[in-house]
């Protein structure tokens, strides 16, 4: 056990972690991804819901 948490934090040491600006950018990004992709698939979500009801009669 006491081995892999050697090897563990030997290969933590080797990775190139991004600077605070880059990480800040990069969680920008994603979070305008995030909101962006979940209002379009709300307004899809609406229309099919009111094309149904239409089809439906409702």
């Amino acid at each position: 056990m006491k081995r892999f948490y050697r090897e563990t934090l030997g290969e933590l040491r080797k990775v190139t972690w991004p600077t605070r600006d880059e990480a800040f950018n990069l969680t920008k990004i994603a979070l305008i991804v995030t909101f962006g992709m979940s209002a379009f698939l709300g307004i899809l979500d609406f229309l099919f819901l009111r094309l149904f009801a239409v089809i439906i009669g409702v």
